[in-house]
């Protein structure tokens, strides 16, 4: 596992008859954004829960910065994540909610500086001391993620982190990502939007129907095809195209 932060041996998730992700086998070297494409209901999200420890895979085995998934605490204290809709209490402000989330984790050092950096670079000052409960779906998002990523960890987990972001936030956000990995994080970034991978990603896997269908560079996995679009609908033969790019 030397060099890689995430690692997955044979990862599968059963829930009763069904098979939601089946014997993944693939690694993420550390420093990189590994975009983790795949049609809705594909697995991605399934293989997110279980590699955040939040779901115990039913097979196989994973590790994340070095910890097995099977340790929480050693895994969770080293993970941020963001699942598609973030976990907020909607009583609370957004600076109320981020200071939770720290309190939570412990964090040392000037907090409120930290979040206040945070908040002023996706445009929240203004809104920082109202309720959550009158935030837009956007507004969340971008909570959700400075909530992900404050406590600065070695994996980073996004799930469709674009969603219901302005292309201002959207853009922010890629900078931010660009910024985290440049400084040694990784992240690990599920989406069907193509265009974000596009635009972000070192590596890829792409999954469909809970089997991981191809893994790598993008380089090395167009090589044979026009695009990263051509590759997806030929392993996936779908009929519909991946969403476009906001």
């Amino acid at each position: 596992m030397d060099g890689n932060a995430i690692e997955a041996v044979e990862l599968t998730k059963r829930y009763g008859d069904r098979t939601a992700i089946d014997s993944l086998t693939f690694s993420v070297p550390s420093g990189v954004v590994f975009g983790f494409l795949g049609p809705n209901g594909a697995g991605k999200t399934t293989t997110m829960r279980v590699l955040t420890t939040l779901t115990p895979p039913t097979d196989g085995d994973a590790w994340i910065a070095g910890q097995p998934i099977s340790d929480r605490m050693a895994v969770t204290a080293r993970i941020g994540y963001l699942p598609e809709q973030p976990p907020l209490y909607e009583v609370l402000t957004g600076r109320e909610q981020l200071r939770y989330a720290a309190g939570i984790r412990d964090l040392e050092g000037d907090i409120d500086e930290r979040i206040e950096w945070w908040l002023g670079r996706f445009d929240l000052i203004a809104d920082a001391d109202t309720r959550i409960a009158g935030y837009s779906r956007g507004m969340r998002q971008k909570i959700g993620i400075i909530q992900a990523i404050l406590h600065e960890p070695a994996v980073l987990f996004l799930d469709e982190p674009m969603s219901g972001l302005d292309p201002r936030a959207a853009h922010t956000l890629r900078n931010a990502i660009e910024t985290y990995v440049a400084e040694g994080g990784t992240v690990f970034l599920s989406t069907h939007v193509l265009g974000v991978l596009e635009s972000l990603a070192d590596h890829v896997g792409i999954i469909h129907d809970g089997r991981l269908l191809a893994a790598g560079e993008p380089a090395e996995l167009t090589a044979e095809h026009e695009s990263l679009e051509s590759l997806f609908l030929t392993l996936t033969d779908e009929d519909s195209q991946p969403v476009p790019s906001p």
